[in-house]
């Protein structure tokens, strides 16, 4: 074991209140539709991001006539949503009717002048886009149908081979050949850098498949690592390296950061490529000089995703170790704030392309650590690690 070492930079979690404001527009599902019209007045982009119960949507207004020093855009829910909260603009909704009003710092739009805002609300029975805009008493049309905006990245996500199919994968396990509570074989507990209370055992009674998964009883506070490591050599895994595991948790990703995988990368001198979360949402963090991905900002959080709990979710990511490139996806929907692709993306790459040295996982590790608050109890299933897509 070594000697502890503090290696992080202690970073602040938002306020309660920026947290309601902004980290709510996380979603546990991503299915970007858009809404769009013009007429010689206006033009309004509504992309709505929808997942069961809820969506975000985010609104881009265009000044098509004269130039205004202040805005107020209104449109129709013809479906049953409701509002819950905005930012860049006051919202306030009456049954269906819907009121957007500019903040003190973006009332100002010149002809051709853009405005976004956004909003997050929820639903029920239906959440359709809608298409009677007006701004300033003015209509800016629209059919309802328009052609749908595409979502940014469009990588594909890696859909073969299916899952139980690890093809020639380097790591392929369900975790049916450990036959005692204590991790063994080709998996070994591990509390890099020191330990505390946090355990990890070979679980019987919650699997994804089979009869036996990893369970992590992860402890909040620096200093209490509680990971499961696998034995298998990683270092000659590429160009691409493909990561695919089943996870389940029970308790939401805090404001706090916090790891659950972490691939010691020698690229970094051994320090960490780490997967985990902070502000409620998913994140990649880097150890050597703790840059995230996506950026820590309200519009980059508002780019990833909660991790769901209370369910098995399929987490699958490639690291392109001969470019500072990597992707992630939940089940079959890529996370846009946790793409990097080398092109600068502003609230979500810049502290990563700071650094343009490719990564080079060496191993990976399952578990948890924790840099502030944050308990939670994990179980990891059916993991695979190679050279090729691994579906889920």
């Amino acid at each position: 074991m070594r000697i502890p070492i503090p290696r992080l930079r202690a970073r602040r979690p938002w306020t309660a209140a920026t947290i309601l404001a902004a980290v709510a527009l996380l979603m546990s599902g991503l299915t970007a539709l858009s809404a769009s019209g013009a007429e010689s007045g206006c033009r309004v982009d509504y992309t709505v991001n929808r997942w069961t119960g809820g969506y975000t949507a985010q609104i881009k207004i265009t000044n098509l006539g004269p130039a205004l020093t202040g805005w107020r855009l209104t449109w129709t829910y013809t479906g049953d949503q409701q509002v819950t909260s905005a930012w860049n603009a006051t919202v306030t909704q009456t049954g269906g009717n819907v009121v957007a009003v500019n903040t003190g710092w973006n009332g100002a739009l010149a002809t051709g002048g853009t405005a976004d805002f956004g909003l997050q609300g929820t639903w029920r029975s239906s959440d359709p886009a809608p298409s009677d805009f007006t701004l300033n008493g003015v209509s800016c049309g629209g059919t309802g149908t328009p052609p749908p905006t595409t979502p940014s990245p469009t990588t594909p996500p890696p859909t073969t081979p299916p899952s139980g199919d690890c093809g020639s994968a380097v790591i392929c396990s369900d975790f049916e050949d450990q036959t005692g509570p204590t991790p063994s074989g080709a998996w070994r507990f591990t509390a890099p850098d020191c330990q505390g209370t946090g355990t990890a055992a070979v679980d019987t009674a919650v699997a994804h498949s089979g009869s036996t998964s990893l369970r992590v009883e992860g402890r909040a506070g620096y200093c209490n690592h509680a990971f499961v490591a696998a034995t298998a050599d990683l270092s000659s895994v590429g160009p691409v390296m493909y990561v695919r595991m089943w996870v389940r948790h029970t308790t939401a990703l805090p404001a706090a950061h916090v790891t659950f995988v972490s691939l010691p990368d020698s690229s970094q001198g051994g320090r960490s490529l780490r997967v985990g979360g902070q502000n409620g949402a998913l994140q990649w963090n880097r150890e050597s000089d703790d840059a995230t991905l996506p950026a820590q900002s309200p519009a980059g959080v508002a780019l990833s995703r909660p991790l769901p709990t209370g369910s098995w979710q399929c987490l699958r990511f490639s690291i392109d170790t001969a470019a500072p490139k990597l992707d992630t996806w939940l089940g079959d929907e890529q996370i846009p704030g946790l793409h990097a692709d080398g092109v600068p993306t502003q609230d979500v790459d810049q502290q990563w392309l700071a650094r343009t040295t490719p990564p080079r996982p060496t191993a990976l590790r399952l578990g948890w650590e924790s840099y502030g608050t944050g308990d939670d109890t994990l179980w990891f299933d059916d993991v695979a690690v190679g050279s090729a897509p691994i579906g889920c």
